[in-house]
Formats: structure tokens, C-alpha cells, sequence
């Protein structure tokens, strides 16, 4: 006699037992010409309520021909037994990952709820990047010099080309152009301050 392979021992599709296959497994139990193996496994099947079709096939094909009752007749009354697969275990990456995201969504929904409460934060600061720095640079020197071309060809005009008067014309006119880029600066940097304000006081009205 063979003793059952591997795939003969993994569950697989599973059976009610019914009142002949209970029966006949009893029979096989006592079944000299079977295995140790399949004899032992017979009477443990005997006594369960569900059992591997697997095993029963081993056991029912094994016996000899005349000790077995006919394959339909023997399976006849017994019904699958489904049973759900277990749900697999997630890994503790994808719990992290998970974990990140639920945190996200969550923050998204909150910034949703308040966003008409807190002002929006203004995303074109001054200088925020090298070529604005740069270019505002640029602009203070191009405006100071504009304004010491200014000073110097209008006092030169006034006071007879006098060179002494002319210089301070143009350092005049460079310290107006650098007072005016400042003041600029000042209304560029201070504009985002305003509407915040704004809005927060419609805001409250609104209550």
C-alpha cells in the first residue's frame, strides 16, 4: 500500500461527512489490507462532521473493490463546505504609508474647514528666490543712477556748469531715486499684510 503523498494531506476542498461515508470509514479503520497510515486516518475522519475530500478519495481508492460502495452512491448527500480565506496581514511599510496618508487627508480636510478663517499665505514673498534679489538689485542701482543723471544734468543747467554743484545735483537726485525705491519696497512688502486684514475684517462681518 502507498502511503498518501503531500498533496494528499493538504485540505483543500472540504466535504461533509455523511452517514455511509462515516460508515465506511469505520470499516476502512478495521481494513487490514490498508496502511497504518490510512487505517488511523480513516477512524480520526470518521468521528469529524467535515472532512478533506483528499483523504477520503486515498482511503476510498485504496481499499480493495469489493469493500468500497460506488463512487457516486458514496459521495451522494455530502455538500461543500466553503470556507473564507484569511485575510492577509498588511506589512508594517504599508501600514506606515497608510498611516501618512490618513494623516494627509486629514490635514487637507481641516485647511478645507478653515480656509475661510485663516488668511492664505502669500506665495510671492519678497526675495524668496536669487533672480528676484537679483533683479531687485538691478532695479535700485538702475534707479539710483537715473536719479543721479537727473540731479546732475539739472544742476548742471542751473548753475552754469559749475562742477562742484553738479556733483551735488547728481548725489541729490541718488539719494531721491534710492528714497523712492524704498518707499516702493515698502508698499510692495506691506500689499499682502493689507488683504489679509481685509479679509479677515469681512470675515467677521459676515458673522
Amino acid at each position: 500500500m502507498k502511503k498518501m503523498s503531500s498533496d494528499d494531506q493538504k485540505p483543500g476542498l472540504v466535504i461533509t461527512v455523511t452517514e455511509s461515508i462515516r460508515l465506511f470509514l469505520v470499516s476502512a479503520s478495521n481494513d487490514r489490507r490498508l496502511s497504518e497510515e490510512l487505517r488511523e486516518l480513516a477512524l480520526t475522519l470518521s468521528s469529524a462532521a467535515n472532512a478533506p475530500y483528499k483523504q477520503i478519495r486515498s482511503i476510498w481508492m485504496e481499499s480493495a473493490f469489493d469493500s468500497r460502495p460506488g463512487l457516486i452512491s458514496f459521495f451522494s448527500g455530502s455538500n461543500f463546505i466553503f470556507t473564507s480565506p484569511k485575510p492577509r496581514e498588511k506589512s508594517e511599510e504599508l501600514k506606515e504609508r497608510l498611516r501618512k496618508l490618513k494623516e494627509l487627508a486629514e490635514r487637507k480636510e481641516y485647511q478645507e474647514l478653515v480656509k475661510d478663517i485663516t488668511p492664505k499665505k502669500d506665495l510671492n514673498e519678497p526675495f524668496s528666490t536669487y533672480k528676484d534679489q537679483i533683479g531687485f538689485g538691478l532695479h535700485v542701482a538702475l534707479t539710483m543712477f537715473t536719479g543721479y543723471l537727473l540731479g546732475y544734468f539739472a544742476f548742471r543747467a542751473l548753475f552754469n556748469h559749475s562742477p562742484i554743484m553738479n556733483s551735488a545735483g547728481g548725489i541729490l537726485g541718488l539719494v531721491f531715486g534710492m528714497l523712492l525705491e524704498t518707499f516702493l519696497f515698502i508698499i510692495r512688502t506691506s500689499e499682502p499684510n493689507l488683504k489679509s486684514l481685509s479679509s479677515t475684517s469681512r470675515f467677521k462681518k459676515n458673522q
